[in-house]
């Protein structure tokens, strides 16, 4: 591409550095390993054409965050009504945690809208401040306390008899 040099060096560090980071915020957004790994390619894609600005920024990182959740919100709704995330979980990572609160958290999380399940991973998984969250996502701060207000609510309903269970863990 004209005006671009072929591999930039800093671009190579920073997209090795929080790629990883990038994939397990779209993982949790999305649900769905083949997705999530779509969307990080298309954030550094994008990342990568505005790299000059991007690398001027305070927090490249919380930039691609930006950019990645704007992608997936993007996505969800270009895509059709018929198609579904895969239900099945990935495999673990090998770190000792609680599976069933995780499987249980993650299949909340499966039924609440594309953007309450993002203004609650944002916020509580990523632990984002609302300023962050509302940014990232292109709202107004006062938008995140009610979607996230509302987001906890729906989470409560879809765990059902599960969220006694989660408040003693």
């Amino acid at each position: 591409m004209a005006g671009f040099d072929a591999e930039p060096a800093d671009f190579l560090d920073f997209a090795n550095a929080c790629s990883g980071r990038l994939f397990r915020t779209a993982w949790l957004l999305c649900g769905d390993w083949h997705l999530a790994e779509d969307l990080v390619q298309t954030t550094l894609g994008k990342l990568y054409r505005a790299w000059k600005r991007v690398s001027r920024a305070d927090s490249p990182e919380a930039y691609a965050r930006t950019v990645l959740t704007r992608t997936y919100l993007s996505h969800r709704r270009r895509m059709s009504s018929s198609e579904q995330p895969y239900a099945a979980l990935p495999e673990g990572s090998g770190h000792e945690v609680d599976q069933a609160l995780r499987v249980t958290l993650l299949r909340g999380l499966a039924e609440l809208a594309p953007k309450d399940r993002a203004v609650l991973v944002l916020r509580y998984w990523e632990d984002l401040s609302v300023e962050e969250t509302a940014r990232q996502m292109g709202v107004s701060e006062g938008a995140v306390r009610s979607r996230s207000m509302r987001a906890l609510e729906k989470l409560r309903q879809a765990l059902g008899s599960d969220v006694a269970w989660l408040s003693v863990a």
